[in-house]
């Protein structure tokens, strides 16, 4: 598939911003995807919900198949807040792309540490999956959307230059966009009963 082709992005572009809620990583064997629909960086116009395994390797196909069983059809981006959720469950955002046919940014505030994180998921099964997911999202790269702050971001299915038009389309009240920053606050609010700190 070759990347998707924006001739016009509109500013009410469907995004689905993704996050995961805390765990207890001694009782839990799963925990809680939400997925925020929102226009551009202004609306909530729905909220999806599905279960990945902590420290599984299903985080990919949960996160399609919100997508692909959705009755929301105008979806026309993903966004993740990172690429690891429930622990080192890796989302493969090549194959999220291949399987949705939408482009999928990758959000994230800080440079990973990308040596440390091949060391932890040594001690995981599915390694190499794991480490094909890493590879698959590439190198982060800089956005700055508030003057002087700056998030990074992957991308794959998308140019890099649209996805860095619509993270700063959307970045609409802090550093992150609003899907991640609204879908981390469900999660939060969810799993703990109240929402807590940002994404």
């Amino acid at each position: 598939m070759e990347n998707i082709k924006f001739y016009e992005i509109k500013k009410e572009i469907r995004i689905l911003g993704i996050d995961d809620a805390s765990f207890n990583l001694y009782e839990d064997k799963k925990t809680i995807l939400i997925g925020a629909i929102f226009r551009g960086g202004e609306w909530l116009d729905g909220v999806l919900k599905t279960e990945v395994t902590i420290d599984g390797n299903d985080a990919t196909e949960k996160i399609a198949g919100m997508v692909k069983n959705t009755r929301h059809k105008d979806l026309r981006v993903i966004m993740l807040d990172g690429i690891t959720f429930g622990g080192f469950n890796v989302a493969n955002i090549k194959k999220i792309y291949e399987e949705t046919g939408l482009g999928v940014i990758v959000v994230v505030r800080k440079l990973p540490d990308f040596e440390e994180i091949e060391k932890v998921i040594k001690r995981y099964d599915y390694y190499e999956e794991r480490k094909e997911g890493i590879r698959a999202a590439g190198i982060p790269r800089k956005v700055e959307t508030r003057p002087g702050n700056f998030i990074y971001i992957q991308c794959k299915g998308i140019k890099f230059e649209d996805a860095e038009y619509i993270v700063k389309l959307s970045s609409t009240r802090s550093l992150i966009p609003e899907p991640i920053r609204v879908a981390h606050l469900i999660a939060s609010g969810v799993a703990l009963g109240e929402s807590r700190g940002g994404a």
